[in-house]
């Protein structure tokens, strides 16, 4: 495979460490470095997602009771759900602090917690946020005081007297070192050192010294009274840790296939730096291996990252705010709804017979403004649904109106015969085949104007399954 051009390289960046580049007459084109530097700086400060979520969401005993209220709590708690995702949504679509929306991305399929409340939800959020380019004993820190993550993983139920060990096993084998690295006894002993920690209806991280379990405790070979915050610390201090969160990490940014030596040493490096997210997806980005033909165009665009990269480059704007998670659910990604703690398989999981068809068909029914019917599965909340919901279950029509002006100025020097070409590189990540260049240039309408035959071929790049890869 031929060396990639500077403007394939920056595409393949941007694809990997945000949601696309916008197209704009005027963008500016740099160097990579630069465009890590930019992409880093951009991302430098952490704004906390601002989302007005409805009001009466702690109520008493007393509320629980009516059903009237339990039927208003729901609806609230649903509609908070479509702010969070719409909000969400947006800016990953328009921030400029892309690599930040994509980290934070990855932290939620990772500390993959899947919330009643939207209040618990944003809050944990905004943690994921805050710390999603620092360092990661930080993050670690703080998420495991998030009163979503306590709540979900049952740790408002650890008490000395009877121990809960949800929490302690997911973190060793989810969130930390992984399977073979840690022993049952291991998460019995972590178990206890985080009796205690639980919080308040507000949301605040509580510790209920009288539930502690402040006796002598073994964990990975080494033995004192132990804290839940030490418990951590031990963690983190293990290289086991910094492996298993840099296979991860790669995974997500570089490929599905594993590379044990280039893992190897970028483990080394993490470890080494105190665990300095930034740092490591420096050294990644500005790899180049990283723009090999092993890695360009090697992974599926998760559906989070084919709405929001359509969202971001051609200005999509949905219809009402459930059409966004309509789509998310008939693909299978709901931002705030993992399937389960494990989060999200990626990869090849993307993709089935029924939904690559419909995956073919949604770029170009949202450039048109076309009706696109959606068959929607029964929700598999744990929280029951209320009848009226159940019956909406099925086919949805989703709505959408979009801006090809950017993309059609940007190709308004393009002749007609290089139009295809030019269309493909800036689409599309893989080389498109000559006969496939071939079939989507027949059958264009005469008197077609300049913007009508742009429009028209990026209708039926859209379309290919190789717009499905990034």
């Amino acid at each position: 495979m031929k060396t990639l051009a500077r403007e394939q390289k920056l595409q393949h960046l941007y694809w990997r460490a945000g949601f696309g580049i916008p197209f704009r007459p005027d963008q500016a084109r740099s160097g990579i470095k630069s465009a890590v530097r930019e992409l880093l700086k951009s991302s430098g400060q952490a704004a906390p997602l601002q989302v007005a979520l409805p009001h009466s969401e702690t109520t008493g005993q007393a509320d629980a009771q009516n059903a009237d209220m339990r039927q208003k709590r729901q609806r609230e708690r649903q509609q908070g759900f479509v702010l969070l995702n719409n909000a969400w949504l947006q800016q990953m679509a328009t921030s400029e602090a892309q690599l930040r929306e994509k980290m934070t991305l990855f932290w939620h399929g990772h500390f993959a917690c899947r919330l009643r409340e939207p209040r618990f939800a944003l809050l944990q959020h905004n943690t994921l946020r805050e710390h999603a380019l620092g360092k990661f004993p930080d993050l670690l820190q703080a998420i495991s005081k998030d009163p979503g993550m306590l709540q979900f993983l049952n740790n408002q139920q650890n008490r000395k007297q009877r121990p809960n060990e949800n929490f302690a096993r997911e973190l060793l084998e989810l969130f930390t070192l992984g399977r073979g690295h840690y022993t049952e006894q291991d998460i019995k002993e972590a178990a206890r050192a985080f009796t205690g920690w639980t919080y308040n209806p507000q949301g605040d991280f509580v510790f209920r010294a009288r539930q502690h379990d402040r006796g002598q405790k073994t964990f990975m070979g080494k033995r004192g009274n132990f804290s839940g915050e030490e418990i951590l610390q031990m963690i983190v201090e293990n290289p086991s840790t910094a492996e298993f969160m840099t296979s991860k990490l790669y995974t997500f940014f570089v490929s599905e296939v594993p590379n044990p030596e280039r893992i190897k040493a970028l483990s080394g490096y993490f470890y080494e730096t105190g665990y300095d997210i930034s740092k490591l997806l420096e050294k990644i980005f500005t790899a180049k291996w990283f723009y090999g033909p092993d890695v360009v165009g090697s992974k599926i665009k998760s559906p989070i990252e084919l709405l929001a990269g359509l969202q971001r480059q051609f200005e999509v704007r949905y219809a009402d705010g459930r059409s966004p998670l309509v789509l998310q659910r008939a693909l299978g990604q709901e931002l705030f709804r993992p399937p389960n703690v494990s989060g999200w398989a990626g990869g090849r999981n993307w993709i089935d017979s029924s939904t690559l068809a419909f995956r073919l068909r949604i770029g170009p029914a949202l450039l048109q403004d076309a009706a696109l019917e959606v068959n929607l599965k029964p929700d598999d909340d744990t929280e029951p649904t209320a009848p009226r919901q159940r019956r909406q279950d099925g086919i949805r029509t989703v709505r959408a109106k979009a801006n090809l002006s950017g993309l059609q100025q940007q190709m308004q020097d393009v002749k007609d015969r290089e139009m295809i070409e030019a269309l493909s590189q800036k689409l599309l990540q893989v080389p498109l085949r000559p006969e496939t260049a071939a079939l989507l240039t027949q059958h264009i309408p005469a008197g077609a104007t300049h913007a009508d035959k742009v429009t028209l071929l990026t209708l039926r790049l859209l379309s290919l399954p190789e717009y499905q890869l990034c």
